[in-house]
């Protein structure tokens, strides 16, 4: 069945939901489509000891507080369970289980966006707010491991009984590759491949969190092209919470220098130094699946939202998608040529 809507959201995350929420406040017609199952999907998969990268106080969208100590950290079924409650709430117009194959425009300029379930969708404006965290990239060192090497991603791991025995590399050393081999040390030898230097930051300081002091400073809204932002983006510092590598040799974890060779079972690191793996974990980064979009980037009615530092450090966090929804459906109605 086909429909015609003013604005189509593409990705009915944290961002789709926030930027739901503004059109749904001014009257506008519009429809979220999300390929999930479920609302809160995307945080239901992902590992199980995930807890959010900022407080509470930090973490809710428009018009919701999500409950709980402002200071504390929710886990990733607390939060899918309020996007879920958010958008039944507020009767948002979300398509689940259906993914956007396709999105052109027509001759005349409107939107056109052809679903997996064979349906159409006109639109005015296209908002995209499929996050930056889509695709797990995985290097191409990882072909060289034999087959009886088992290899998963960010995105495929969920605990260490998804792991079977045997020494496991995780390789990549931000906060998920940290939060992964701290889990799995418990468990299993773990040695850690590190990557550029990290610097982490104290997860509190006089019992409030580092974030929520970033935030009041202003460093969480400073621009990328800014000097202060450009620092933030090279040295992409994160809250420790039990996280440096010292921490980490205590609790077991071998920590190694960059993977630069691999060899049926044996890693070879850039040190020269060698180690026989069960298991690799890649936790190196993400990158963008933007296959679908077949529509130039700076087309009017083209938005975008919930991208890593799209308009400043907080962007790609649900601050950001709060925040950032607020200035991107502003300017979405002024396409629209609406109040």
């Amino acid at each position: 069945m086909d429909q015609n809507v003013d604005v189509l959201i593409v990705g009915g995350g944290q961002a789709g939901s926030a930027a739901s929420y503004r059109l749904a406040q001014a009257g506008v017609p519009h429809l979220v489509v999300d390929a999930s199952a479920q609302v809160g999907d995307s945080w239901r998969h992902r590992y199980h000891s995930l807890t959010l990268f900022t407080p509470r106080r930090l973490s809710s969208l428009p018009g919701a507080p999500l409950d709980g100590d402002p200071e504390g950290y929710a886990g990733r079924l607390e939060f899918a369970d309020y996007l879920e409650r958010y958008c039944a709430t507020h009767r948002l117009p979300v398509m689940s289980g259906t993914r956007v194959v396709r999105l052109r425009c027509d001759t005349a300029g409107a939107f056109v966006a052809e679903l997996g379930n064979g349906a159409t969708v006109r639109s005015q404006a296209a908002l995209v707010c499929t996050g930056g965290f889509q695709q797990p990239i995985v290097p191409e060192v990882a072909s060289r491991f034999g087959p009886g090497v088992a290899q998963l991603t960010m995105s495929t791991y969920r605990s260490p009984l998804s792991v079977k025995t045997g020494p496991v590399l995780v390789v990549g050393d931000g906060a998920s590759g940290r939060d992964i081999a701290v889990e799995l040390a418990a468990t299993h030898a773990v040695l850690l491949a590190t990557g550029k230097p990290r610097r982490l930051y104290p997860q509190r300081v006089l019992g409030i969190s580092t974030w929520t002091l970033m935030d009041r400073v202003g460093l969480l809204s400073v621009s990328p092209r800014s000097p202060v932002g450009r620092i933030m983006q090279a040295t992409d510092p994160f809250p420790d919470r039990g996280r440096s590598l010292a921490a980490l040799r205590g609790q077991g974890v071998s920590i190694r220098s960059r993977l630069v060779h691999a060899s049926g079972g044996t890693a070879t690191f850039v040190d020269g130094s060698h180690a026989v793996v069960a298991s690799v974990i890649w936790a190196v980064d993400y990158r963008n699946d933007d296959s679908w979009l077949e529509v130039p980037a700076g087309t009017s009615g083209l938005h975008f939202l919930g991208r890593p530092w799209q308009r400043n450090r907080a962007s790609a966090l649900i601050l950001g998608a709060d925040r950032d929804s607020k200035v991107v459906v502003d300017n979405l109605l002024q396409h629209l040529d609406q109040p």
